[in-house]
């Protein structure tokens, strides 16, 4: 029976992240070459809960979605999905530019980098999307030309870690591991204390529910998910951005 590569697979457990790590195989470091395979495998999209951002995402109409692990040529292409989470927390800053107008942004495990972009839409004055792999940053990168900014990535480790002066961190779908959640726990009160706004955008994985931390989150947005979205994330269907204040 082939094996199907949907989002439903993705960022759910750390057993399941092995097991996808298993589907697909390496793909070249070379950029131009990387930029290739993800013009040839994605699709450029407006269709989400932020349409003034244009992403290279895979949709439904890409060969990939429903590709056998072994006509994969990525691995692990968490950047090629726009989660919930990030969903909704990219919206939030869309809506409150204020917020983000001037600051100094650092976009922890960006993804696609739309939450990123999104605070330099909105007016940030230095933004980094950090993310541990490669491909990533260089689907970010082109999703930043698509939509007219320049900000920094890096790929660096950072959870857990010093960060240096930022003013605000995202954390947009980051909680689809309670290993993930156990570090945040410990890591964020630290950001707090250094005086860092965190943002937190989830569509209620058990991870968070069920964590101690939920305890110093305040909901500050709180919408449903679209339709296309839920067909993507196994029925979840509200999406919350949440500040830290521990």
């Amino acid at each position: 029976m082939p094996i199907v590569f949907t989002p439903l697979l993705l960022r759910c457990s750390s057993v399941e992240l092995n097991s996808a790590r298993r589907w697909f195989c390496s793909v070249s470091s070379n950029s131009e070459q990387l930029r290739q395979l993800i013009r040839t495998h994605t699709e450029v999209t407006r269709d989400h809960m932020t349409p003034e951002i244009q992403l290279h995402l895979i949709t439904p109409r890409c060969s990939l979605w429903s590709a056998k692990g072994d006509d994969a040529p990525f691995t692990d292409p968490f950047w090629a999905f726009y989660w919930p989470g990030g969903q909704v927390l990219s919206r939030f800053v869309l809506d409150r530019p204020r917020l983000f107008h001037n600051k100094k942004v650092l976009d922890v495990g960006s993804g696609c980098g739309a939450s990123a972009i999104a605070s330099k839409l909105s007016g940030a004055h230095t933004v980094c999307a950090n993310d541990t792999d490669p491909v990533a940053l260089e689907a970010i990168k082109m999703n930043c030309e698509l939509n007219g900014v320049y900000l920094d990535t890096s790929s660096d480790d950072v959870i857990g870690s010093k960060i240096g002066a930022w003013d605000v961190v995202f954390l947009g779908d980051m909680f689809y591991d309670s290993d993930f959640a156990d570090l945040f726990s410990q890591w964020l009160p630290r950001l707090s204390r250094s005086g860092v706004n965190i943002y937190v955008g989830d569509p209620g994985r058990l991870p968070l529910v069920n964590h101690p931390l939920k305890r110093n989150l305040v909901s500050l947005f709180r919408c449903p998910l679209p339709e296309n979205c839920l067909r993507e994330n196994s029925g979840m269907s509200t999406g919350t951005v949440w500040k830290y204040t521990g």
